[in-house]
């Protein structure tokens, strides 16, 4: 089966739309979203309103800690990401802030888990910046292959059966085999809000039967994603930011 995994998709309806269009083309058969389904963008409603669409026709979804925030407001936001929370929040329905902050902390299916952080504590959410917080993941965890976002940079850790950490950012375009002899942690790009100086949108394609694994980057609009959060007044940075994939 053909898996198209997205994470931090934080609204940016340019940038989801563009990635689900190239998750398709290349015969995505079942869709992950990795949760941060909304916050800093401006179209939270559309959002949120697709991946439940997708949920319903058997797609998975799991908790972000910026979908948290909609039903439990985080002391841990930065100005900008609490502004832009808090927006969102009066924006969405009762039923669709019920479906974010009832979606569950994580996944299983077969071999693999689906988190938005980590494993070894999925609520605090920690981010995973280097192998220690890589190993510590894995370490929490049974399954073999874990993918997770949340830092909005693409990573790719292996961990042998010695326990040796091995840590490479991935190549666009280029499958890499999750070898069946050591475990790993696959932490994808943001849909939504790049940080790794590449401003085009990131989702990864996983082959449960090869194995193989595929970063892809998706050119998409910004000039209309970054017009949107300035003309709904939403901090400028906000918009800036998309430009320089920071």
């Amino acid at each position: 089966m053909r898996l198209a995994l997205f994470a931090d998709i934080h609204a940016n309806r340019q940038a989801f739309a563009a990635c689900l269009e190239a998750a398709r083309a290349r015969g995505a058969e079942r869709l992950v979203c990795l949760g941060d389904i909304v916050g800093y963008g401006a179209d939270p409603e559309w959002a949120v309103d697709t991946v439940m669409g997708l949920v319903a026709d058997g797609a998975i979804a799991v908790r972000g800690n910026h979908d948290h925030a909609i039903g439990t407001p985080s002391d841990g936001m930065n100005d900008e990401a609490r502004a832009a929370v808090d927006w969102t929040r009066g924006r969405l329905s009762a039923g669709q802030r019920a479906f974010l902050t009832g979606l569950p902390l994580q996944r299983e299916e077969d071999n693999r888990l689906y988190v938005h952080s980590e494993a070894s504590d999925p609520a605090k959410w920690r981010y995973v910046r280097d192998t220690a917080d890589a190993a510590r993941s894995m370490l929490a965890t049974e399954l073999q292959i874990t993918f997770c976002g949340h830092i909005h940079q693409p990573g790719l850790y292996s961990m042998s059966s010695a326990a040796k950490m091995t840590r490479f950012v991935p190549t666009s375009g280029v499958a890499v085999q999750l070898l069946t002899g050591r475990r790993w942690l696959a932490v994808l790009g943001s849909v939504g809000q790049p940080r790794d100086g590449d401003p085009a949108a990131s989702f990864a394609m996983f082959d449960t039967v090869s194995r193989e694994i595929t970063y892809v980057r998706v050119p998409y609009d910004i000039q209309t994603a970054a017009a949107r959060i300035r003309a709904n007044g939403l901090p400028h940075w906000l918009a800036d930011r998309l430009f320089i994939g920071r």
